[in-house]
């Protein structure tokens, strides 16, 4: 089973709506039989790599809401990120330009580290308030999930997987994303926004039962005092 997740990493639902599938994908016990792969989505392009505008300030512009009115839409995600274990702030977040995090991720996916940096750019971005948009930053968290520094600043600098970031971008166009988080399963089915996990595990339920898949079995303790025809582990 594969499921592709088209996200932005300034997208408040797409870290949350991550967290619904991962929780669906282990409840069900599928998780180790999915591929999950993330698909570049930008929700403004147009957004200067230099910016120094806040995140509330920007949302209060975009739909001419007052401070007031974005204060209380931004408690309403921060409480439904909460639910799924995460603590956004708010307050000190800037709007960021995120095509060098996609073409970043793209980097990783070619060396297995898709997950990894996807997952640390959302925290990077929604728990810590760091300027994901900034190429210093991107290094930083890069190297923390075990990427070499020299490849990723040369990848970034020298425009690396550009092309594959609007490519993804040209094919939720295609398929018709009109927002994020977007999941396909199995290019058959599609979930829009960040549903709550039994949306998700009532998707991987019917397609496991299509694809006549059973839920790995969920192991207590280690594999000691066994024995395998050839060897005994003590």
């Amino acid at each position: 089973m594969k499921i592709q997740v088209w996200s932005d990493y300034v997208c408040p639902f797409c870290y949350i709506g991550k967290r619904e599938l991962e929780n669906a994908l282990k409840e069900t016990g599928f998780d180790s039989q999915v591929e999950v792969e993330y698909k570049a989505y930008q929700l403004d392009p147009t957004t200067p790599v230099e910016n120094n505008e806040k995140f509330q300030e920007t949302l209060a512009k975009k739909y001419d809401m007052t401070p007031e009115m974005v204060q209380q839409q931004t408690e309403g995600i921060k409480a439904r990120a909460a639910q799924v274990g995460l603590d956004y702030h708010f307050e000190d977040m800037y709007n960021e330009n995120t095509f060098k995090a996609h073409r970043l991720a793209k980097y990783a996916a070619t060396v297995n580290k898709e997950k990894d940096m996807t997952e640390r750019l959302l925290k990077a971005y929604f728990v810590e308030n760091q300027r994901i948009g900034n190429e210093a930053v991107l290094v930083a968290l890069a190297k923390e999930v075990g990427l070499e520094e020299e490849a990723v600043t040369a990848a970034l600098q020298q425009e690396s997987f550009a092309t594959e970031t609007l490519a993804d971008i040209e094919e939720a166009q295609k398929v018709g994303v009109r927002g994020v988080p977007f999941f396909v399963i199995n290019e058959k089915y599609a979930i829009s926004g960040a549903q709550p996990s039994d949306v998700f595990k009532k998707a991987i339920q019917q397609v496991a039962d299509e694809e006549n898949l059973t839920p790995a079995l969920k192991m207590f303790g280690d594999e000691s005092a066994t024995c395998d025809g050839d060897n005994c582990k003590l």
